[in-house]
């Protein structure tokens, strides 16, 4: 194929604005931030799952808690019972029993008021372990949210330069004639589409070329449309291409 110079360097622009284009696609389908992203989702699940088991353990000691209290309030009434029968009986076997009984309550209040005491300092524990978690998740979800922002604003702008990029493609590409544009495309289509060949070295594939292939494209005429022999870009050919 032959095709003038001036057009054949108009298929740099092309490459450049392609190179750009595909740049910004693939920032556009996958913004740098959304790496971090699904890996604080997956960080989040996990904690949620964390905190779960947590607020289940903080609940049990809740429960648990409320029925000691449950049976302290049934001791002291009991208790305040058996005084005043103690206080009112005259029948020196009854007020024995009920002494018996109620030194019986006092020691059940004392067992229940120990259990009460490890069963509040367990519920802090579980409390402050809560609390931590949640933070923890607040953290997660903060910078979530901030890191989905930054990554709505790179698709946005990726997604202009895109745009803007194809808008100025399409004005190159209506400069440069059709079978040349045909050929560019199918070689793009695969790899780069054009290079430039600078000091014996296609910056299509950045790859120095022999001195074999340098003589076949030193023979070539100038409005020959050459190509890499290592990536088959077309090679636009200046003065310091090094021919």
């Amino acid at each position: 194929m032959k095709s003038r110079p001036a057009d054949q360097q108009l298929l740099l622009e092309l490459a450049s604005l392609d190179g750009v284009i595909s740049a910004a696609e693939r920032a556009r389908r996958s913004p740098e931030q959304a790496r971090r992203v699904q890996e604080l989702l997956a960080r989040r699940q996990s904690m949620s799952a964390e905190l779960t088991t947590l607020l289940g353990q903080r609940d049990d000691i809740t429960a648990e808690l409320a029925r000691v209290e449950s049976d302290v309030a049934v001791v002291d009434v009991r208790a305040a019972r058996d005084t005043e029968r103690l206080a009112s009986s005259a029948n020196a076997k009854e007020a024995q029993s009920l002494e018996h009984e109620l030194a019986s309550l006092a020691k059940r209040k004392s067992d229940l008021e120990d259990a009460e005491i490890e069963l509040m300092e367990r519920l802090e524990t579980a409390q402050s372990a809560v609390a931590v978690q949640e933070e923890a998740i607040s953290a997660v979800n903060e910078e979530g949210a901030r890191l989905s922002a930054a990554a709505k604003e790179a698709v946005t702008a990726a997604t202009a330069r895109a745009e803007a990029s194809s808008r100025d493609r399409a004005v190159v590409a209506a400069r440069v004639p059709a079978d040349l544009l045909a050929m560019y495309d199918r070689l793009a289509a695969r790899g780069v589409g054009a290079g430039l060949l600078h000091r014996k070295t296609c910056e299509a594939c950045r790859m120095v070329l022999s001195g074999t292939d340098l003589q076949t494209i030193r023979q070539a005429s100038s409005d020959d449309v050459v190509t890499c022999p290592e990536c088959g870009a077309i090679l636009v050919r200046t003065d310091e291409s090094g021919l």
